[in-house]
């Protein structure tokens, strides 16, 4: 059973109060957009840059809309009624359809913000069907002025989804500065007042850091990370992918690691080499070894304690250290030991 809530109140979080496109392009009104009264202008809207042909998919698309009939305020009511009580599927239908030139009324007026009108009209329709879905028939209200919220919302949000491959308005704030700062930045310039930062955020109860960063992505264009950027290396293009520095460790200090670590491994082996009896075999089959055996396995096959074989073993690993101290100096055994 659809909901029933007040249809007045229970509308979708629209950006603004009068949102208006960082291009200048304006708005239907802010109480709703009304269908026109036959299909003559819809039409209109369809070919008004000239440039469509009977081949068009908006111009085939406003072929088919204009086949559904409008509705009168009492078939509307009905309509609605029956959906709200009975839960009638094909009335919800008649009400989607007949709204259908509404939502290209309304998606007209965003048409330099996106160019691809059709998928405005695609957002619009789903935003009219939720409207549907919520539209409450005994509040009074015409169902294409509640409509018109829904619609407006679902193709702004679309168009700040789709604006940037990065999306530029993930709060409020910067959903309310994409909209409104080009605006606003116009009407103090026409006051004579510069528009500096702070009196745009002290005008839209923004942070003044929000206003800043939202200026500076919407003055600037996406830049692909495989262009080539000035320079060359080697006659080759460098991308700017190549030049971003990356979270990990940098190259040439990985290659100085493994160097240290290869010096290391050579300086204990030559050490290993210089001892003899239980203490080569200790430090072989203890400290070498990939599976080194417990102090009691090697306390067991000398004939001593454990505690025996654990004091050798330290005192193997005391004269390891000043091995390396002697051979490859104390700042080198520092850093390998940090």
């Amino acid at each position: 059973m659809p909901d029933s809530n007040d249809s007045t109140a229970v509308v979708p979080e629209v950006i603004d109060d009068e949102a208006e496109l960082a291009d200048g392009s304006g708005v239907v009104e802010a109480e709703g957009a009304e269908a026109p009264n036959d299909g003559s202008e819809s039409v209109k809207l369809a070919k008004a840059d000239g440039k469509l042909s009977k081949r068009d998919p908006l111009a085939a698309y406003m072929k088919d809309v204009s086949r559904y009939p409008l509705l009168t305020r009492d078939e509307e009511h009905a309509l609605a009624v029956k959906y709200v009580e009975e839960g009638d599927l094909d009335a919800a239908r008649k009400l989607v359809l007949s709204n259908l030139r509404l939502v290209v009324k309304i998606a007209y007026d965003y048409r330099q913000a996106y160019k691809n009108l059709l998928d405005l009209v695609q957002e619009g329709n789903i935003g009219l069907m939720q409207a549907v879905k919520k539209y409450d028939p005994y509040k009074g209200v015409k169902l294409s002025s509640y409509a018109a919220w829904w619609i407006r919302a679902y193709i702004l949000r679309y168009i700040l989804n789709n604006y940037r491959l990065v999306k530029l308005g993930t709060t409020q704030a910067q959903r309310k500065l994409f909209f409104n700062l080009q605006k606003e930045k116009s009407r103090l310039a026409a006051m004579g007042i510069e528009p500096t930062p702070e009196k745009i955020a002290d005008r839209l109860s923004v942070p003044v850091k929000d206003v800043i960063s939202m200026d500076r992505r919407l003055s600037s264009g996406e830049a692909s990370l495989d262009a080539p950027v000035g320079g060359q290396d080697g006659g080759r293009p460098v991308a700017r992918v190549e030049l971003l520095e990356g979270d990990g460790p940098r190259v040439d200090d990985m290659l100085a690691e493994e160097e240290l670590g290869e010096k290391l491994k050579e300086k204990i082996h030559e050490y290993a080499k210089t001892l003899e009896g239980k203490e080569k075999r200790i430090f072989e089959e203890r400290l070498l070894s990939d599976e080194p055996k417990t102090l009691q396995q090697l306390g067991d096959s000398f004939g001593v304690s454990r505690e025996r074989v654990r004091q050798i073993e330290k005192r193997l690993l005391q004269k390891l250290k000043k091995y390396l101290r002697d051979e490859l100096g104390d700042a080198v055994l520092d850093v390998y030991e940090a």
